[in-house]
């Protein structure tokens, strides 16, 4: 069994981090803010540590679950960072849905210090990190691939190597292309159904089994129709995943036309304090 630094106990970290000590896995967690740490350390049996330094010591792993590009970035890269404390030999696997090119950078600096490093971005949201059933998209060479696939598969139902540093990221970046379309699509079809006074509860057990059927009609339509918005992926870090993609398919000569409709509906939600929300608060949008 392995001693396990996991950086990041929010809204999937927190779940996932107790797939591994439930695996066996001695695991040291730390968060921005500890008694967030703490509380999820007490539900899924853990441990929480005070600093980044405390719970990277004699870390042979480590994992981070962070927000944006920018706070992977400090993770990484700050003085006192990951890449300056990690043990020679460490796995190291950025869980964070960030940039592929960030993710070839982190990869490059830990080949350079002896560290094998991973991208490996999921997807399943909140109930699919609480279930281990999550999808799990990496990118890294087959080396770092194979020392991390046993450990995501604590919680990953599906662990896949899609190439080099970075491509986990590419991955995630169709990922949410499509989550976007689906996600507007079933908000959409909510709508119309009660303008037209149609149930719309049994409106998506009758299309769910049919060619409109998708994991987003299943497991997040009904949450909108009960109005439960609490975020199981929030808005803001789903704004910044459609950014991504777009700054990543605009740097290929491509347009995502439908991609950068559903960013400004979700961006003006954002604007109207809604960016902590769930991402199936979306029909709210339409009430405007």
């Amino acid at each position: 069994m392995s001693h396990i630094a996991f950086i990041g106990t929010g809204v999937m970290g927190a779940p996932m981090a107790g797939h591994l000590a439930r695996a066996g896995h001695e695991v040291h967690a730390v968060n921005r803010t500890y008694a967030k740490a703490q509380k999820a350390a007490e539900t899924y049996g853990y441990k929480a540590e005070l600093s980044l330094a405390e719970a990277l010591k004699g870390a042979d792993v480590v994992f981070t679950m962070a927000g944006f590009p920018s706070e992977v970035e400090e993770l990484y890269f700050a003085p006192g960072g990951i890449l300056a404390l990690a043990k020679p030999g460490a796995l190291l696997i950025d869980l964070t849905t960030s940039t592929p090119a960030l993710a070839e950078i982190i990869a490059k600096e830990g080949l350079k210090r002896s560290l094998l490093v991973v991208d490996a971005p999921v997807s399943g949201g909140d109930s699919g990190a609480k279930a281990g059933t999550l999808v799990v998209m990496c990118g890294g060479s087959e080396e770092a691939f194979d020392a991390a696939k046993p450990y995501l598969e604590c919680f990953g139902k599906s662990v896949t190597r899609l190439g080099e540093a970075g491509f986990g990221q590419h991955c995630k970046a169709c990922n949410q292309i499509c989550v976007a379309g689906n996600t507007a699509a079933y908000s959409e079809a909510m709508v119309y159904a009660n303008k037209v006074g149609l149930d719309p509860g049994q409106m998506f057990q009758v299309i769910s089994g049919g060619a409109a059927g998708s994991w987003q009609i299943e497991h997040m339509a009904p949450r909108a129709l009960a109005g439960d918005i609490a975020p199981g992926f929030f808005i803001k870090h789903f704004i910044k995943d459609m950014r991504i993609a777009l700054s990543e398919a605009e740097a290929k000569g491509l347009k995502l036309p439908m991609t950068a409709t559903v960013l400004q509906l979700y961006e003006d939600l954002a604007a109207s304090g809604k960016e902590d929300l769930g991402t199936q608060a979306l029909f709210e949008e339409y009430k405007s």
